[in-house]
Order: structure tokens, then C-alpha cells, then sequence
């Protein structure tokens, strides 16, 4: 069976800045910000959360069914679903505005500033999942506010177990509809800094949230990942990348990871380890989608 992916499709434009932000940005002129950053080296990639989802999920030999929109400068986003093999059948095109893009710029010490138009994104909640959606786990990305809602009821209504995955917009969020999320999801993937916000505007603990749901994990960058199951957590290692690159995208490589252990029947640590080892492969390459694995998945 195959998983559908419900996110954003995006072109990414990515940015590096040679120096650190933090030498540049004087903290007691925040009021009247206005900085400049040299960046020598460019490039535009193929992005967005179910893209890189379905990448990573297609890597490791699963199904992905990425469920997004795109603008009317999408043909080209098409054609690279179609030759990496992933169906485009969820897949819609709206003619009057331009595809999500994110402008992305990194310093040496990979820190990010992202700037992101939503365009066609915010048509998304149009894709639905019915009761002949043929798919055995799900995932609700960051996406447009309403195909987000939408698309956790419509995954609750057709009987498919879902991540529940709010990352970048986790703001968008009150605590109430943040709550009604965790309660309709099988799982709850946040990072650390996801994670505080989420519990800040729920009122729940980790703890409280994992008894809630399957599992919920908490992935660290660097220090790994902590996943939690009924009220107990566990510390599941990082590995350690060849070399650190480009981390943009790397959540979304671990997501991938997970939904193919899911759709495995694995626990959620090994689920975790998986995706802890694709994320360091992923961090290694410049872009969401221009890494290989260099290991069978057994």
C-alpha cells in the first residue's frame, strides 16, 4: 500500500552566506533592522515538504502519493515527479498564480532565514481524501491552514492512520485546533523548538501528548531524536554525517524514513534510527533532493 504525503510542493531557492548572521544583526538595533548579505553562491531546487517527503519515501522503496497543488509554472515539478516514478494523480495545478516558493539563505554555522511565498499552496484544501483513497498511512505536512484541517478529518473519516507533522505551521495554530489535531493523529513528529510551542499552546506535557497518540517524536538536529510512547521516552542516537552541507531538507528526509517503517510495522525507534541515518546522508548534499542512500534498507 502506499502513503499519501499531504504537503506542500515548493521551489526552493537557496542562498549561501559565507559569514554568520549573528555578526551581522546588532541586537539592540532590532527596531530599525536593515542588513544586507552578500551571497556568491546560488542555485533553485526542487522543495516542499511532500516533495522531499516522497523522495525520501521513494528512495527507501516505498509508494509515496504526494496530495498538493501547484501554480501555473508547475509543469516543470510534474515532469520531476514523473521521472522519479511518484504518481501525480492527488497532484492539482491552479493557472492563475505562481507555486510555493522559498527563498532560503544559510550562514556557515547553518543557521537559516527563510522567506516563503504560499501561492498556489493556499488552494490546496481542493485536493481531498475520500473513501476510495487507497493508502495505508498518511501524513498532514505543513500546508495551506485550511487543507490542513481538512485533510486530518478527511484521514480520520476514511480510516487512515496519519502523522501528524505541523512544523513551519505549527503558528497558525490555536491551542484548541492543535489539540483537536493531536487527538484525531496516530502519531506526532515535532522538533525541539515545535515541540515547546506545541505544548505551550495545548497545556499538555511530551509526556501527556505521547499518551494521546501512538507515539510522538521529537528530533534534536545534531543530538538525534527522542521518541515517546505512552508516557516514556527514549533517546535514539544520531549518526554522525560525513560531512555537514546543506541542512535544508532534512526533516523532511526523516519523515520519509519514518512512514516507510511505518508502513513496515516497525516500532517508532527504529522508525527513528532510519530516519536519523537518512537525514545524516541528506545533510551531506546541497538540496532537499539530490542525495542517494549508500545502504539496503533489511
Amino acid at each position: 500500500m502506499a502513503a499519501l504525503i499531504c504537503g506542500s510542493l515548493a521551489f526552493d531557492t537557496i542562498m549561501t552566506f559565507e559569514g554568520r548572521f549573528a555578526e551581522q544583526i546588532l541586537p539592540d538595533q532590532l527596531h530599525i533592522l536593515n542588513v544586507s548579505f552578500l551571497v556568491p553562491s546560488l542555485r533553485r531546487d526542487f522543495g516542499g515538504c511532500a516533495g522531499n517527503i516522497a523522495y525520501s519515501l521513494k528512495l527507501l522503496g516505498g509508494e509515496p502519493l504526494p496530495m498538493a497543488m501547484l501554480g501555473s509554472d508547475g509543469a516543470d515539478y510534474l515532469q520531476r515527479l514523473e521521472t522519479l516514478g511518484i504518481s501525480c494523480r492527488h497532484v492539482g495545478q491552479v493557472q492563475d498564480t505562481y507555486t510555493a516558493q522559498a527563498m532560503i539563505m544559510t550562514d556557515r554555522d547553518n543557521n537559516q532565514i527563510t522567506a516563503f511565498h504560499p501561492g498556489a499552496m493556499m488552494q490546496a484544501h481542493e485536493n481531498r481524501i475520500g473513501a476510495d483513497t487507497r493508502a495505508s498511512v498518511g501524513i498532514v505536512a505543513p500546508d495551506g491552514r485550511d487543507a490542513m484541517l481538512q485533510h486530518a478529518a478527511q484521514f480520520v473519516a476514511a480510516g487512515i492512520p496519519f502523522v501528524f507533522d505541523p512544523g513551519q505551521g505549527l503558528p497558525m495554530f490555536s491551542g484548541e485546533e492543535l489539540a483537536q489535531f493531536i487527538e484525531q493523529a496516530s502519531w506526532v513528529t515535532v522538533n525541539d523548538y515545535e515541540g515547546k510551542m506545541l505544548c505551550e499552546r495545548t497545556g499538555w506535557t511530551l509526556a501527556d501528548i505521547s499518551r494521546k497518540v501512538k507515539g510522538l517524536v521529537v528530533t534534536l538536529g545534531a543530538e538525534g531524536c527522542e521518541v515517546w510512547v505512552e508516557g516514556v521516552k527514549t533517546h535514539v542516537p544520531p549518526v554522525v554525517p560525513a560531512q555537514v552541507v546543506d541542512p535544508t531538507g532534512c526533516g523532511d528526509a526523516w519523515r520519509g524514513a519514518l512512514l516507510f517503517g511505518l508502513e513496515k510495522g516497525w516500532t517508532l525507534a527504529r522508525c527513528a534510527e532510519l530516519g536519523n541515518r537518512v537525514g545524516a546522508l541528506k545533510i551531506a548534499q546541497r538540496g532537499p533532493q539530490n542525495y542517494t542512500l549508500d545502504f539496503v534498507v533489511e
